[in-house]
């Protein structure tokens, strides 16, 4: 098994290079909806493709991912929401363990009973530091997960989450303000947590424009995901891909 993509996160993240991902939501999809979205991300050049949700109540996500793999080359990366939304038709996995909470079934509990299928999946596993941030309305992640979000304008709570995270082992950082969050995670918190950790730093949650995305980015995001706003507008998609990128990268 490959780090392939974890890899390239790395690359991006050493030479200063910020990369956009499109959630995609199984249960919100058909398929002439996919072959528009992978249309236009081929065209916007979209770094990855994540598939996921809260809740999945479909049985559709072999096929969600099936038709994204014929339509185009993007990587697509599970986001999972249970242990069961695991299919070995995608590229990687977001083995999500949730530190901003105090569940202990979603930081370790739901892991132990999901670990022989991922393992027998065969698709590259990121392991994630998952961290639910208020974004001042309830989330579903919140509600399945019983746990509080992490206060907007707490950024000592992030920064310590984050490094407890960090060196736990975990592989990426996802700071996320959850689906149609009033309020996008801050610029401020974004910007302390990049500082104090090392591993590629995900935001997502109640993005909806360019600018803030672009913002995002300068304040320290290596990757910015987006999917509720992409859900009403797919056209925001080269929008949102010419911002991100556009943030000047490093020389080295």
């Amino acid at each position: 098994m490959t780090n392939r993509i974890y890899q390239s996160l790395l690359q991006h993240k050493e030479k200063g290079q910020k990369s956009f991902a499109v959630l995609i939501d199984p249960d919100k999809v058909t398929v002439e909806k996919i072959d528009e979205l992978t249309a236009l991300a081929t065209e916007a050049r979209v770094d990855y493709l994540l598939v996921g949700g809260s809740l999945v109540v479909t049985n559709s996500l072999d096929e969600v991912v099936q038709q994204i793999k014929k339509n185009c080359d993007i990587p697509v990366i599970l986001f999972p929401g249970s242990p069961s939304q695991i299919t070995p038709y995608a590229d990687a996995l977001l083995y999500l363990s949730l530190i901003s909470g105090r569940n202990a079934e979603l930081l370790i509990g739901q892991h132990v009973i999901s670990a022989p299928f991922v393992k027998q999946s065969r698709l590259e596993i990121i392991s994630t530091g998952y961290m639910v941030i208020d974004g001042g309305a309830p989330t579903t992640v919140s509600y399945i997960s019983n746990a509080a979000p992490i206060p907007a304008d707490k950024n000592e709570i992030a920064m310590c989450t984050a490094m407890a995270g960090e060196m736990l082992g975990m592989k990426l950082i996802y700071m996320d303000a959850g689906s149609g969050a009033k309020r996008p995670i801050t610029e401020s918190m974004i910007e302390k947590v990049a500082q104090i950790i090392e591993v590629p730093l995900v935001i997502g949650g109640g993005i909806t424009d360019p600018e803030k995305a672009y913002r995002n980015c300068k304040a320290g995001a290596d990757m910015i995901v987006i999917g509720n706003a992409i859900e009403k507008d797919a056209s925001l998609i080269k929008e949102m891909s010419a911002a991100i990128h556009s943030v000047p990268s490093r020389i080295v």
